[in-house]
């Protein structure tokens, strides 16, 4: 057996350049780069090793450990995870800095490599500077934070240990099922020692997206169950992008008579335009969906993981007969809530059932129905994002900025956008007419994912347009990758309503009997009073940065920016208060059953009769 002398972490880095990946019959690397911040756990043992190769794998700087995750994931995301990066970072608090991150990445089943580095192997130096110490485990250091937001992890003690442990890693960031964060905690003297790794550990791997056929009882068992049901409805899910079946999934619908409801991860499987596309469903989705979710004998649920958000809560479903089939390729998402499962590929489900279904439609009521209800939808929507009278004198709504946006908007650009209220105006007001066209990650919901991810999703697709739009809680949350878009020339469109703090929080506080406290600046203890001048903020990032006053000022400066030569900040006044209040649905958010405050006693009254809505059974 030939083998090559090489230390763990130019043996690392060689399998990594190994990886390759078929997207629509090319062949690339599936490694598109490694972002890294450098410190002492990573930058005499990787870090070499990485500007070893650096003409051959890219290594990208962060400004932010958490950051440069979410750019990675989101370029996951919007690869339809037949690629993916890598993060390496030292050891202690720029580990940790990471796990957050990775937590994204594994809600939202993403693949994402994860190098922290890690304490000596030997323990010689023991305690060495921010390492963690355990007074009942000496195995134990920061980077066992990484184990609950891991699909995989695993911690290279001895450099051999890479070749199991790489394989491993490889198999679970590329199988559709297992897909999600993979850590290998580097232990720094480890990174630097040497050993005789076989040549075909370094031999070129292609890897192709796994799509298993389901099982023949499970597929005819679902049916039967579609073949009597008059009221069916399809919650399209981030697997239907994953799988690249939208246009599949919107031929069946369209065959077949059913409605779709869209999660937020699903959002842009089919065009806002179809007019079976009810919109988003659930706690922030449109009446149209939630309408047709209310009154559903059979939900036929396409690569969703069931989130409350998309439940509201499980009480959305009114019909006590409702009944569900899931497709998906994970087991363990596929038979949540008593579903029907057919575990396997989504796509090739999808074909089987519509050979199986033949001429079977859904009542044709059923679909005049949804057709009514997209309309009223439509004219409901455009009603949010109109301009206002112009004896308004209030600051805009979120949705009459996102109306102004989208005036000027056009069918290639994204949208990115992550927390805050701004998630659930998007799900309802958003018009993506391209699959990827609307980019949420909403899994997680992770405050300061939206600058970094967008350049993730700049990366991923350099021929759109991507448009953040970002509330100024998110936005000093994280920011610091506006200077990391600008240093690799990825051009960014970023919209920033500054409604004085957190908004959507207020709302929900006030909804659950609160009184506003802490959310909202004027709500919060402020020894002296303050003003962020944002756009200064921005310039010093990089950016071109302008505020603008009123909506019309706003679609003109996004034109604007669409020819500017470096990501741009749009900052505009909004109005902390109003919300679209069509549409929507109950979300599970526990009130003190105790309390002196008559609001609090009044809104436990009505949780309690709520609750009462809830399908129960996990």
């Amino acid at each position: 057996m030939k083998t090559i002398r090489l230390t763990m972490s130019q043996a690392l880095v060689r399998a990594m350049m190994a990886q390759k990946t078929e997207i629509d019959g090319r062949i690339e690397p599936f490694f598109a780069g490694v972002w890294a911040i450098f410190g002492h756990g990573n930058v005499a043992g990787i870090g070499e090793a990485l500007h070893e190769q650096r003409h051959k794998l890219p290594t990208l700087r962060g400004h932010n450990e958490q950051g440069m995750v979410h750019a990675a994931t989101a370029f996951a995301k919007a690869s339809r995870r037949r690629q993916a990066m890598a993060c390496t970072s030292s050891i202690g608090p720029g580990a940790l800095n990471m796990v957050t991150g990775a937590a994204v990445a594994h809600v939202n089943r993403l693949p994402l490599l994860l190098l922290p580095g890690d304490i000596f192997a030997n323990r010689i130096p023991d305690p060495v500077l921010q390492q963690v110490e355990d007074f009942g485990d000496g195995t134990v250091s920061a980077s066992d934070a990484f184990r609950s937001v891991s699909r995989y992890f695993d911690r290279i003690t001895r450099p051999e240990q890479l070749i199991p442990a790489f394989a491993r890693a490889m198999s679970v960031l590329t199988d559709p099922a297992e897909c999600g964060p993979v850590t290998l905690s580097l232990c720094q003297d480890v990174q630097a020692e040497a050993y005789d790794y076989p040549e075909h550990f370094f031999a070129e791997r292609i890897h192709r997206i796994r799509r298993p056929l389901a099982d023949e009882r499970e597929l005819e068992d679902a049916l039967a169950l579609i073949r009597t049901s008059r009221k069916p409805l399809v919650i399209a899910g981030g697997g239907v992008l994953y799988a690249g079946m939208e246009q599949q999934l919107a031929s069946f619908c369209a065959a077949k008579g059913i409605p779709v409801g869209e999660t937020q991860a699903g959002r842009s499987s089919l065009p806002t335009s179809n007019p079976l596309n009810m919109g988003g469903i659930g706690v922030s989705g449109s009446s149209a969906a939630n309408a047709m979710a209310a009154e559903a004998d059979l939900v036929i649920a396409v690569g969703t993981r069931l989130a409350d958000f998309t439940t509201g809560s499980w009480g959305l479903f009114a019909n006590p007969n409702m009944k569900i089939v899931s497709l998906n390729v994970q087991t363990f998402d596929a038979t949540k809530h008593q579903a029907l499962a057919v575990v396997g590929d989504a796509a090739r489900s999808l074909t089987s059932l519509e050979a199986g279904l033949g001429d079977w439609k859904a009542d044709s009521a059923w679909t005049d129905k949804a057709g009514a209800e997209y309309r009223a939808w439509m004219e409901i929507s455009a009603r949010y994002q109109a301009l206002p009278e112009a004896s308004q004198t209030t600051l805009p709504t979120d949705a009459q900025v996102i109306g102004a946006v989208q005036r000027v908007g056009r069918p290639t650009d994204t949208v990115v956008c992550a927390a805050g209220g701004l998630p659930a105006e998007l799900q309802k007001h958003w018009q993506a007419e391209q699959p990827g066209g609307y980019h949420m990650e909403y899994g997680f919901s992770c405050m300061g994912y939206e600058l970094a991810g967008a350049l993730g999703v700049k990366m991923a697709c350099p021929e759109r347009e991507v448009i953040v739009m970002i509330g100024d809680g998110s936005y000093l949350m994280l920011n610091s990758e506006i200077a990391t878009s600008v240093m690799l020339n990825q051009k960014l469109i970023v919209v920033l309503l500054d409604n004085h703090g957190y908004a959507c929080i207020n709302r929900l506080q006030q909804e659950c009997g609160g009184a506003p406290f802490n959310n909202l600046w004027e709500d919060c203890r402020q020894v002296r009073p303050f003003e962020i001048d944002f756009v200064q903020l921005a310039r010093g990032l990089g950016a071109h940065a302008e505020k603008v006053t009123c909506l019309e000022a706003l679609s003109e400066a996004v034109d604007r920016a669409r020819s500017c030569d470096r990501t741009s900040v749009i900052v505009i006044d909004t109005d902390p208060g109003p919300m679209t209040t069509d549409g929507g649905a109950w979300w599970d958010v526990v009130v003190p059953e105790i309390s002196s405050r008559e609001p609090v006693k009044k809104a436990r009254t009505d949780y309690e009769r709520k609750r009462g809505a809830q399908r129960i059974g996990n």
